[in-house]
């Protein structure tokens, strides 16, 4: 049985995107990916989000990244938890990136939200990623 972490391949065109400068890179939509985009309009990794329809009716993602002075606004992105090795954290042992200056999402029984939120609400979870 084949395994894809869809996730991963998300987190990989945002990286690629970013690496070769592009303005916007457009995926499949689901409700995750929806929720990880929407945190990091908020924490300023990208400028914008939106749901659309590529040519043939499928649902997309589209995202316009972000630039400051011709270097991307995301330095760093990377998948923490697999489909091979989850990694859940209590409220407590939620791990900080670069000392507070990136940001962790989790999955958490509330919903997807960042380290910050979760710490806050006294929720742990599934670590997702870390950007910075």
């Amino acid at each position: 049985m084949a395994v894809h972490d869809t996730i991963g391949d998300f987190l990989t065109i945002i990286r690629n995107a970013s690496m070769a400068k592009k303005d916007v890179c457009t995926t499949q939509i689901s409700k995750m990916r929806l929720s990880i985009a929407k945190i990091l309009k908020q924490e300023g990794f990208i400028l914008d989000y939106s749901e659309g329809e590529n040519d043939k009716g499928f649902k997309q993602i589209s995202l316009k990244l972000k630039y400051v002075k011709n270097t991307p606004a995301i330095t760093g992105i990377e998948r923490h938890s697999t489909p091979g090795r989850r990694l859940y954290y209590g409220s407590k042992d939620i791990p900080r990136v670069l000392g507070g200056l990136g940001v962790a999402i989790l999955t958490t029984s509330k919903g997807v939200m960042r380290a910050r939120d979760a710490r806050e609400q006294g929720v742990g979870g599934e670590l997702i990623c870390k950007v910075w």
